[in-house]
């Protein structure tokens, strides 16, 4: 278990330290670019999932900022007359939420204690590794200028259906994710063993306007501990 945590952990790192500029759209979305130059009227740029692929232009208009890889950001804010301002754009303290949701699936490693827990309490053996399957519902409440964002993420899971076992479990967070996508969030956590708190950190891939969170939780309790690890993908909704 030391081993997969380091491994998991490494890989988190990894991907969290590739060297990607990020352009972000007036109307929301991100996306993961290598910027080739920005001129009086478009930015072109090369996708960073994709770096062999073609340049790609987009109008100035309609890019709200983008921050390089090194940390630095330009807004394109004052670089444009007020006339051309979007009838869209809204001021950064009327932004609206952005709501994401998806599938969810991985599998959890339960501790001794938990699975002694629920032989005692439900008459039930479980194994020390199950599957899941569930459903993520997130809310992005806000997204500052360097990129961060609040999240609110709702996430109701069903494990053990390989062992024939209908174990459901409910969690709901409060995080932060960073530019990058690499991700940490904390709340409260009830399933059969009782209630407790879960611990996540994770990073969140995208492709072509889609993407793929990747999660590993902990959630401790006085009944034992659950170790997990989640994949899935979301789409956006206003």
């Amino acid at each position: 278990m030391k081993n997969l945590l380091l491994t998991i952990f490494a890989c988190l790192v990894y991907f969290a330290g590739q060297a990607q500029d990020i352009l972000i759209k007036r109307n929301g979305d991100e996306v993961e670019v290598k910027v080739l130059e920005i001129n009086l009227q478009e930015v072109k740029y090369k996708r960073f999932d994709n770096l062999e692929g073609p340049v790609i232009s987009i109008a100035k208009a309609d890019v709200f900022m983008i921050k390089y890889e090194n940390g630095t950001k330009v807004t394109m804010n004052e670089m444009r007359p007020a006339a051309q301002q979007p009838v869209y754009a809204r001021p950064n303290n009327q932004q609206q939420s952005l709501k994401l949701s998806g599938p969810r699936l991985g599998f959890t490693v339960l501790s001794q204690n938990y699975r002694d827990h629920i032989k005692s309490d439900y008459d039930t053996n479980v194994s020390a590794l199950m599957t899941q399957f569930g459903w993520q519902f997130e809310t992005r409440v806000f997204t500052l200028e360097n990129g961060t964002s609040g999240l609110f993420e709702f996430v109701p899971l069903i494990g053990g259906l390989e062992q024939g076992k209908f174990l459901p479990s409910l969690s709901a967070l409060v995080g932060i994710r960073g530019a990058k996508g690499l991700e940490f969030g904390v709340g409260p956590n009830v399933s059969l063993g009782g209630a407790g708190l879960v611990l996540a950190v994770g990073t969140n891939f995208q492709s072509q306007g889609v993407n793929f969170p990747v999660n590993f939780a902990v959630a401790p309790s006085k009944d034992g501990a659950r170790f997990s690890l989640l994949f899935g993908f979301n789409s956006r909704k206003y």
